[in-house]
């Protein structure tokens, strides 16, 4: 029977040493109410201590703030994360890159898919998300620094299967799950009825309910029994052996906003020619390229940050419809939220959980996808995920760019600030970001371009002043920007020599005129 008690009492079930699964994607979902006990009582008693992390997205505003997971990061709280993106909470990633907390990194379908299997007593999950990247055990198994290096401990497996690779992720019990709804009714019965996510709470409660372990809900408020519609029962009593009542505080629906924003939960749908207009600019002019590659009826992916424009300038061509948009959070259509509010959606045609999103993903829905990339080297490769000492993870980056036909990566040509603007329908470099992205290896792969090869993907990369395509022997240079030098502007600004194109063309110039580009009309 589910039991009502105060976020004191439910951080003191929690033992020192305990595998702790915790819910939420992002901005959205975080149980900090559950969070500030656990700090709490860690910081009064030294207990609960040693514990290994278990999360997908981190929650955090991607800021310091003692906001998501960065409210447990004091020293001796946590021992081992086990996630797949951290960035979030950049608290915890410190710490995993000072080799203070042993960090492993997984791809994000592959600690959902882990919750199922886990509730479902199997042995583990078998795939081929992750083969020739940093997540193959042949290059470093998922290990994030030396700490986890010294654990000994083997999270990735190399398999022959029927004489193809593949790689097995063993099944481990989960003792503790922090999770949050938004109401529970008198049974213990959670709904998700204001989250902007449907999110993976669920597979956790269950996978931790079957390990033999506790599950504690926090939710928005405690309503009737029986006043919630059965389908609106995300999570059943019989899961459920805690629920805690948030103060409003501490159950916010995302950190974009202190209001409610009933058009990401589905409540209302909000007139979309309301949203502002991308100001022009290099995000946009590398969004607008992006855009040029849509088809009709094409299922297609949007990654963070430069990517997400792409649904901002679709909206605003008024062409969203022609394409259904996916988010790797779940939605499914209306337009991406930017910002630290990304991975909701304004007006969603469907929420779908996270882990059916990347049952889908990993098995070919996508048609096409748009992701970002930090480095990119001679081979093709892309890195997002580790930098020197800072560790983010790839979050669903791999299940994405490994399962997708067409890759379109994008990104700034160099990082760091730069004035580069848009004049007379060219591009104007008048002094250029000091960071070099395209290098001759980069620190960890993301995404293999030997593996795009094998599988035949299309892959783009795609700057605001240059487009690259991969083909055999790296990558090659097809379009420029109007107004740039070739030798000045692009290869002197790489670390090596590309191939180029015998019919290098010029960039749309459409891509870099005030205005609407009249993409509706075509």
């Amino acid at each position: 029977m589910t039991r009502f008690i105060t976020a004191d009492e439910a951080a003191a079930l929690i033992r020192d040493g305990d595998t702790v699964g915790v819910g939420g994607f992002g901005a959205y979902c975080a149980p900090d109410e559950l969070y500030a006990a656990v700090a709490r009582r860690y910081e009064a008693e030294q207990h609960p201590a040693n514990l290994t992390l278990v999360a997908g997205i981190c929650t955090g505003d991607n800021t310091t703030a003692d906001k998501g997971v960065n409210r447990l990061m004091a020293p001796g709280l946590i021992e081992t994360a086990f996630v797949a993106h951290l960035a979030n909470s950049p608290k915890i990633a410190q710490r995993v890159g000072a080799n203070e907390i042993a960090g492993y990194t997984l791809p994000l379908g592959v600690v959902v898919h882990l919750l199922r299997a886990i509730a479902g007593g199997k042995p583990g999950v078998l795939t081929q998300v992750g083969l020739n990247t940093f997540a193959d055990p042949r290059v470093e198994g998922c290990r994030a620094n030396q700490k986890a290096a010294d654990q000994g401990r083997s999270v990735v497996e190399l398999m022959d299967i029927h004489g193809r690779e593949a790689l097995f992720y063993p099944s481990f019990p989960i003792h503790v799950a922090l999770i949050r709804g938004t109401y529970a009714d008198e049974d213990g019965n959670i709904s998700m009825d204001h989250e902007a996510l449907t999110g993976m709470e669920m597979e956790m409660a269950a996978a931790v309910h079957n390990s033999g372990g506790i599950v504690i809900a926090q939710v928005e408020d405690i309503v009737e029994r029986g006043s919630i519609h059965p389908k609106k029962v995300r999570i059943h009593r019989a899961l459920v052996d805690y629920v805690v009542k948030a103060e409003p505080e501490r159950h916010r629906q995302g950190y974009a906003t202190d209001a409610y924003r009933p058009e990401l939960s589905g409540e209302v749908r909000r007139p979309t020619n309301a949203l502002a207009p991308m100001a022009m600019g290099v995000r946009k002019i590398i969004a607008r390229r992006g855009v040029l590659e849509l088809r009709p009826d094409v299922v297609i992916n949007l990654g963070i940050g430069i990517p997400s424009g792409v649904g901002s300038v679709a909206n605003e061509e008024g062409i969203a419809s022609r394409a259904i948009l996916s988010l790797e959070s779940g939605p499914m259509g209306g337009v991406p939220v930017e910002g630290v509010g990304f991975a909701a959606a304004v007006n969603p045609e469907a929420i779908d959980t996270i882990c059916d999103t990347l049952d889908m993903y990993d098995g070919g829905l996508l048609d096409m996808t748009f992701l970002g990339a930090a480095e990119i080297d001679r081979n093709g490769n892309v890195n997002v995920s580790k930098f020197g000492t800072r560790c983010t993870g790839p979050g669903g980056f791999i299940n994405i760019s490994q399962s997708t036909p067409k890759v379109c990566f994008m990104c700034a040509f160099t990082a760091g600030k730069s004035d580069i603007a848009v004049e007379d329908g060219k591009l104007d470099i008048r002094a250029d970001g000091p960071g070099v992205k395209f290098i001759p290896q980069v620190q960890q792969i993301s995404f293999s371009a030997d593996y795009a090869r094998k599988t035949g993907q299309e892959v783009l990369y795609i700057t605001e002043r240059a487009v690259f395509r991969l083909v055999e022997g790296g990558i090659q240079l097809t379009e420029i920007a109007p107004g740039v030098d070739l030798e000045r502007d692009i290869l002197g600004k790489m670390a090596f020599k590309p191939l180029i194109a015998d019919d290098l063309k010029v960039m749309d110039t459409r891509i870099f005129q005030a205005g609407k580009m009249g993409l509706a009309q075509e």
